[in-house]
């Protein structure tokens, strides 16, 4: 059979062959456009075992066009599919048994042809290029991102991240945020719609997620210069809850070690006879930093050191540490310049991002067909767009923190610098 796919006999052909297992890319109308707000021009179909591949189009200026729902049938027919990033590939289209290639592997970059070069400097913000690029240069593309990936295809998965950190963050991103339009082409740049979506990355080095697009860093956003104010709720209020004491918290949890019910940084205090705020300062320098001398003989601090000095020996004697919930493994050969308190750090980046994981799962469960949604996650931190008559779901919420016995502070506003 040809290898472009465009009127419906031909794909028909293509789902009736029933694949078990292929490689797909989906090619939308723009690389710089949100998933959210973008539309797919074509998609990229090959066995994995099979000699060649196959361009489905939906929409593009050179070909005739099969309708997205027969598309989503033939993904539908094959077993398992193989993708680069299963988070970006569920905007577009499901498959319950998708896998994701780069998901842990923070490497890859996607080539492209001269020719693609050539439209995307020439028309940097047409919103429908890769309807225009040549056809066959997309088939080519993806012919390389094949053979690129092919050694990945056989390679264990980890199923925690690529079958729900995946979902997650997903589900997070198509909330979206409301946005002051005006003020926030102020500080950004201009835009169409009233809303902007976010995008998380997972495949960082620490495997905590960064959040980046169009220029705009989420995960950083300036709390002194206004630029919060351009975000608004859709409902009532914004109410966001923040952990307390979050790395403390899990490091308690894996050395074994019990806080008493009081505010975590308040124990601290009483345990370096300080202020508060100077507590908080301490703790975090000896977690991120190492234990100073005067406080080593702390009863937290022996636990902290002595799992730190258990980690590094296992990373060195076994080659590789993994860590609890996520089953993530640390590999000893894949990562350069460790010591002891750098790798207790990925450790606990690590930890963070699975629990806030089960604890979105969870939160992403609870508002399944409610007004109030869950639009930003960053880090200890997470942002409610809350409707005032759904009077139960903040208490819901705090009842899915308390399942995980972490400690929460709220803010509550009508913009995101809740001041």
């Amino acid at each position: 059979m040809y290898w472009l796919i465009e009127d419906k006999e031909r794909i028909n052909i293509l789902t009736t062959i029933k694949l078990r297992e292929a490689y797909v890319e989906v090619i939308p109308f723009s690389n710089t456009v949100h998933p959210c707000e973008n539309k797919v021009s074509s998609v990229y179909i090959k066995p994995v075992d099979g000699s060649k591949g196959y361009m489905v189009t939906i929409e593009h200026s050179e070909a005739f066009h099969v309708q997205f729902e027969q598309v989503q049938e033939l993904l539908d027919s094959i077993e398992k599919i193989y993708v680069i990033d299963k988070k970006e590939f569920l905007h577009y289209f499901f498959h319950k048994n998708a896998i994701s290639l780069t998901l842990l592997n923070h490497k890859f970059e996607k080539e492209t042809t001269p020719t693609h070069k050539f439209f995307y400097s020439k028309h940097p913000e047409q919103k429908n290029i890769n309807t225009i690029i040549p056809i066959v240069k997309h088939y080519e593309a993806c012919e390389i991102h094949f053979n690129t990936l092919k050694p990945y295809f056989n390679l264990p998965v980890n199923k925690f991240y690529n079958d729900k950190a995946t979902l997650v963050f997903n589900a997070i991103e198509r909330n979206g945020i409301k946005i002051n339009s005006q003020l926030f082409e102020e500080y950004f740049h201009p835009t169409v719609g009233g809303y902007v979506y976010t995008q998380y990355n997972l495949s960082t080095t620490t495997t905590r997620p960064s959040n980046k697009f169009g220029g705009i860093n989420y995960a950083a956003l300036n709390k002194e210069n206004g630029e919060r104010k351009c975000f608004i709720p859709r409902n009532d209020f914004f109410v966001e809850m923040d952990i307390s004491a979050y790395h403390p918290t899990l490091l308690a949890g894996v050395c074994g070690y019990s806080f008493s019910d009081m505010d975590i940084h308040t124990s601290f205090a009483q345990m370096y006879n300080v202020n508060y705020s100077k507590a908080k300062e301490i703790t975090f320098k000896q977690i991120y930093g190492g234990i100073w001398k005067e406080y080593k003989d702390l009863d937290f601090f022996k636990k902290v050191q002595e799992f730190t000095d258990n980690n590094w020996e296992t990373y060195n004697n076994c080659g590789s540490v993994t860590v609890p919930i996520s089953s993530y493994c640390f590999e000893k050969d894949k990562l350069e310049d460790m010591n002891p308190q750098k790798l207790l750090n990925y450790f606990l980046q690590n930890l963070e991002t699975a629990t806030n994981v089960c604890i979105l799962w969870d939160i992403l469960k609870l508002l399944r067909g409610k007004n109030t949604k869950l639009v930003l996650y960053v880090y200890d931190s997470f942002l409610f767009d809350v409707d005032k008559t759904e009077k139960d779901t903040l208490q819901q919420i705090m009842e899915i923190f308390n399942k995980y016995k972490l400690q929460v502070k709220f803010k509550k506003g009508n913009n995101y610098s809740f001041n």
